[in-house]
């Protein structure tokens, strides 16, 4: 049976619906990928894995916290042993989970062009992008002994096809949607009209999309789905609106985002009733020098600081931890 797009924006009949007892939960995804230099042209072979020994400083970390982060894992972290030096026990054990993110331009087969259009995986040919999604979802299962059950295509870059083939392949949940946010300037997804909640892509029960939150803030928030991208080409007056506390964007991450923000963030979408509210980082800002986010160690201790302060507030208005498969065995089908 076919799936449908994931590009289709849902109806309010396709969210999701979870068990009373489920409550609100958030889920930490880390984009754990190699280093490269983000202003400067994709290719294959020019880049680094450095930092992948910290990913044990921040598993540690969130467990001290009774946090369980979800690692989304492209090929090069992969196929690098020492990502399960790292990581390899806490996801045995049950205090991390797997799941993969498709770098298309650094996932064989290499069979297309590296280009910006490319490097969105749901550009590619649907067999190419379904052959790339497989040998890197087999790559992961046989280096952690359990097939991963949750998707991000790299750079949010889902397609036509994305839906079927994860369906395909029994993946349970895909969370490549950055709602509130339109990558059509170059030839990537349009997700600014897509909900923050989390919707069925095509009958109940096959395939969850859960959308990474953003949330709008401020007095004119309702209005901020139609009027926040009419301001693209005039950035200073959105900097001038979210000064004024009349609308402002918030991702729920650390990279570009403040302790306060990020609080303003999680009050909004708790108020919004959100059922789970999803949050995102790069693991190369675990190293300093590495992403535009990171640049020096008081860099990297303001990155912890901001996980500690954002997990203390989830904690105190009761928000907690979901795994996948208690999100999937919450819900009602």
């Amino acid at each position: 049976m076919a799936v449908p797009n994931i590009l289709d924006v849902p109806t309010q009949a396709d969210h999701v619906r979870f068990a009373p007892g489920f409550g609100q939960r958030f889920i930490v995804t880390v984009d754990t990928e190699e280093e490269f230099d983000w202003t400067q042209p994709f290719d294959r072979t020019t880049h680094g894995l450095s930092h992948v020994p910290r990913l044990a400083k921040f598993q540690q970390f969130c467990e001290g916290l009774g946090i369980a982060p979800i690692y989304l894992i492209d090929y090069p972290i992969a196929t690098d042993p020492a990502v399960v030096e790292a990581l390899g026990e806490a996801v045995a054990a049950g205090r991390a989970e797997v799941g993969v993110q498709l770098h298309p331009w650094v996932s064989p087969p290499h069979d297309e062009e590296v280009n910006v259009h490319n490097s969105y995986a749901g550009n590619l040919p649907p067999q190419l992008e379904a052959t790339k999604f497989r040998k890197l979802r087999d790559t992961i299962e046989a280096a952690f002994g359990a097939p991963p059950l949750i998707y991000r295509a790299g750079r949010y870059g889902v397609g036509p096809a994305s839906a079927q083939m994860l369906a395909e392949n029994a993946l349970a949940i895909d969370t490549s949607v950055r709602a509130r946010f339109d990558y059509s300037s170059n030839g990537g997804p349009n997700f600014r009209d897509h909900p923050v909640v989390p919707w069925w892509v095509g009958s109940r029960g096959t395939l969850m999309e859960l959308p990474l939150t953003t949330v709008f803030w401020g007095m004119l928030r309702k209005q901020g789905p139609w009027l926040y991208p009419l301001l693209w080409r005039v950035p200073q007056l959105r900097g001038l609106l979210a000064r004024a506390a009349l609308l402002e964007r918030i991702p729920l991450t650390p990279e570009g985002v403040s302790i306060e923000e990020a609080i303003k963030g999680i009050d909004i979408a708790i108020d919004d009733g959100l059922p789970i509210l999803v949050f995102s980082f790069h693991s190369p800002s675990l190293r300093p020098g590495l992403t535009p986010y990171v640049r020096d160690a008081d860099g990297l201790d303001q990155l912890y600081d901001w996980w500690r302060a954002v997990f203390a507030y989830l904690k105190q208005r009761q928000i907690r931890p979901a795994s996948v498969r208690e999100i999937m065995d919450a819900t009602e089908i």
